[in-house]
């Protein structure tokens, strides 16, 4: 309809015009649009610290305090030079979640300032990622750290490729770090810490004492907590000996002596993950000294569950035809 068709209808009829279509905004008021997004999304504001709630995935195993009362020093000397970043809590109206930036956020919490920080909307997918990726371009975490995130974002359900990117490193690194988690109790790690100079294969050979042994982490956590050691490092070198001395293999440490052996202890059961043909979590195994369990997760396996036992019967015959000899072979 043309313009003087539409007034006339108002004239004559004292209606409504008909409603134009409506249009995105294109040319220079779209891109003047765009524009004013973009600000926003790059502006830093001032929050209240008390309004800013934890986020995203325990990344950090120790805190260093000496660390910490310099960078309030610094922030009350020279002010906040770097800005956090937040998303807006998803349960919570007018609250936020840290992404990363929180030693600064606890540091102008104690100075009684507000906090410079970037808002972003974020999903928890890109949370995690954010705050990986922060961490590595920081301040390296340590390997067991990136153990502990990793296995925090299996468990959370997040796929192989989510925690490459968040950590940068590649799948078999990746995988590498989730079996020491499923090798390592989180228990000990907790009480470890972070243990910047220990890397893969010693915690590996950390849990085959424990396992030789059949030491659960309670045990080595209340020796280590016995040994007063002041740092992480020292904490993982205290658990060592003891397992060592424990096991038999003081003869690799110098000073040390074997204890006595005591009576073996009763068998426990072993638990470990039921992963996927991609290496993703599907449940969990228990064997012991008699049987074997498997309890899968049944918000991971997408119904697998459903079609194992359907085709249990047949799975079985075709593992018996091919480890039990027929009649025909049997001399």
């Amino acid at each position: 309809m043309t313009r003087k068709n539409i007034l006339k209808g108002l004239l004559e009829g004292g209606g409504e015009a008909p409603a134009l279509p409506a249009r995105a905004p294109i040319g220079a008021i779209g891109a003047v649009g765009r524009s004013i997004a973009d600000i926003k999304a790059r502006a830093v504001v001032d929050l209240d610290p008390h309004l800013i709630d934890a986020g995203g995935l325990e990344d950090r195993l120790d805190s260093d305090s000496a660390e910490d009362a310099l960078l309030l020093q610094s922030i009350a000397d020279h002010g906040q030079q770097v800005p956090v970043l937040v998303r807006p809590h998803p349960e919570t109206q007018g609250r936020f979640q840290i992404v990363y930036g929180r030693r600064r956020v606890l540091a102008l919490r104690d100075l009684g300032q507000p906090v410079k920080a970037l808002i972003r909307d974020l999903d928890d997918r890109a949370l995690v990622l954010a705050q990986g990726q922060e961490n590595n371009a920081r301040r390296n975490l340590s390997f067991i750290e990136k153990v502990n995130f990793a296995r925090q974002m299996d468990e959370a359900g997040y796929d192989r490729k989510v925690i490459c990117d968040a950590l940068a490193i590649d799948k078999t690194a990746a995988s590498r770090m989730l079996a020491v988690a499923d090798r390592v109790p989180r228990p000990l790690i907790e009480v470890i810490g972070a243990a910047p100079s220990v890397g893969r294969d010693r915690w590996l050979a950390l849990a085959e004492m424990m396992d030789e042994r059949d030491i659960g982490p309670e045990e080595v956590n209340a020796m280590v907590a016995l040994s007063g050691a002041a740092d992480s490092d020292a904490r993982f070198e205290a658990a060592s000996v003891y397992l060592a001395r424990s096991t038999g293999r003081a003869a690799a440490l110098a000073g040390l002596s074997p204890a006595p052996a005591s009576a073996p202890k009763p068998a426990r059961t072993e638990k470990r993950p039921l992963r996927g043909h991609d290496g993703l979590r599907l449940g969990q195994v228990l064997r012991g000294a008699r049987s074997v369990s498997i309890r899968f997760d049944t918000a991971r396996t997408e119904g697998f569950e459903i079609w194992l036992l359907a085709n249990l019967a047949d799975l079985h015959r075709r593992w018996e035809d091919s480890v039990i000899p027929s009649g025909d072979d049997v001399p």
